[in-house]
């Protein structure tokens, strides 16, 4: 038996304030590493690791490709990259987007899941809709710890709730009471087994985040044809099942939630309608006067 313990944490609308919070409560000699991803703005600056380095006595940095990880240490995704987790080390991937986002908090639990099983930590903070929902499934189901901000208390609550409705979530528990939580989950460290036994399903999907394509990385193994296109390529989608949980994914790699494929089918009406109404103002509109010769 190895022991390892991975802290991962997941946020959206609202999470850079909740993760200050956060952070500043845990202590100098945190003995896990971890890792962040916040949606963000592909264009976005990615300060997000010198505001938690300033927040608390952890220093935090932007994830490289191949760096390993270390204890005490807080990893950020950077933006339009997916974080990925190896043995030992992480991984910043251009992967297909995931719930419309890259970051996306999917990407990363599962492969903490696959790679560090029981020492996974999971934690889902304020965010809207429901992305982090599969990904703490993930984590719950190769025997890691979950733990949701309490929606009641939270800024944005869909992402904590949707959490809430479809995993078997350990703790439900205010901002506040998340550090404390997690310096007394890590003082005993994790037995985790040299050799996991991880569903095809997980590695498959974590094979696709690190830019395998889907049709190599065996998704239609895994995935049944559904009655919907993708909103981003138009293919087919496969439907994929975690156990209550329906998810979808494209034969290109991108993948939705129920509620983030109808916010993106949403989207594309509300624009088609406008595009048309556009169409049809400038269409009423006088014609100039033809030029005298």
């Amino acid at each position: 038996m190895r022991t390892n313990q991975l802290v991962v944490i997941g946020g959206s609308a609202g999470g850079i304030e909740a993760l200050r919070t956060l952070v500043a409560g845990l202590p100098a000699d945190f003995p896990a590493p971890v890792c962040v991803v916040v949606h963000t703005a592909p264009q976005a600056p990615g300060v997000l690791d010198e505001i938690l380095s300033r927040a608390g006595p952890l220093h935090a940095t932007n994830a490289i490709g191949g760096e390993r990880i270390r204890p005490g240490r807080i990893y950020v995704a950077p933006p339009d990259f997916h974080l990925v987790v190896e043995p030992g080390m992480l991984r910043v991937m251009k992967g297909p987007l995931e719930n419309r986002f890259r970051p996306a908090i999917d990407p990363l639990f599962r492969s903490a899941a696959q790679v560090y099983g029981p020492g996974v930590i999971g934690v889902i903070l304020t965010g809207s809709l429901d992305d982090g929902t599969a990904g703490l499934w993930t984590v719950k189901q190769t025997g890691g710890t979950a733990i949701v901000q309490d929606p009641d208390e939270a800024l944005y609550p869909g992402m904590p709730q949707n959490a809430l409705n479809h995993v078997n979530v350990d703790h439900v528990v205010p901002l506040a009471g998340i550090a404390p939580l997690l310096v007394e989950l890590t003082r005993v460290p994790a037995e985790v087994p040299d050799e996991l036994a991880v569903p095809d399903q997980i590695n498959v999907e974590v094979k696709i985040a690190t830019e395998q394509n889907p049709i190599d990385a065996a998704l239609e193994r895994v995935g049944q044809p559904s009655r919907f296109a993708c909103p981003e390529c138009r293919g087919v989608l496969l439907q994929l099942k975690e156990g209550p949980y329906t998810r979808f994914r494209c034969h290109t790699g991108h993948a939705y939630s129920v509620n983030s494929l109808l916010a993106a089918i949403s989207e594309q009406i509300d624009e088609s309608v406008w595009m048309a109404i556009r169409a049809l103002e400038e269409g009423q509109l006088p014609m100039p006067n033809a030029s005298r010769s």
